[in-house]
């Protein structure tokens, strides 16, 4: 069976940067996800698009096609009292905080200040080529209750 909007698709991957460092792989050996819901990035999506099981290859996702490009503008400074008292703000903590259009960020602190702590709202993969080693397990038809919701349901129902 090909790959297709409203299949489910289960997969090995490894993903690693430009330098072969390994930046996530299924541990469990398998992943899956429902193709054409917007669960993977993109880039990656489009590349499955056709496949069949048993298919193994490798590609690398431009930034644009992943997580995007960085951007700047997403780095903050902002006062220290913005976050709850005795909040523990070291770099690399990572705090929730609204965006402009009211939607909930995750940002990371990168720089702490006497009274002001640098944030930046960017994914940590923004601005990274991403290259996926891939083998294709199964591909099956959706349920109709994983394409009302938009996502694969576990052996037994929804998870």
């Amino acid at each position: 069976m090909q790959i297709e909007n409203e299949k489910v698709v289960t997969l090995h991957y490894k993903l690693t940067d430009n330098k072969g460092a390994v930046i996530d792989q299924s541990d469990d050996g398998s992943f899956a996800y429902l193709h054409g819901a917007n669960n993977i990035i993109p880039g990656l999506e489009d590349a499955l698009t056709g496949k069949n099981a048993g298919d193994k290859f490798d590609v690398t996702i431009a930034p644009e096609q992943g997580y995007g490009e960085r951007n700047e503008a997403m780095l903050q400074e902002v006062p220290r009292e913005m976050f709850e008292s005795g909040a523990d703000i070291q770099v690399g903590s990572q705090f929730h905080a609204q965006g402009p259009n009211g939607e909930t960020l995750v940002v990371a602190v990168v720089e702490v200040k006497d009274d002001k702590v640098v944030v930046d709202g960017n994914h940590p993969l923004a601005g990274v080529p991403l290259n996926f080693d891939v083998e294709v397990v199964d591909v099956r038809d959706a349920t109709a209750e994983e394409i009302e919701h938009g996502h694969v349901h576990g052996a037994g129902g929804h998870h």
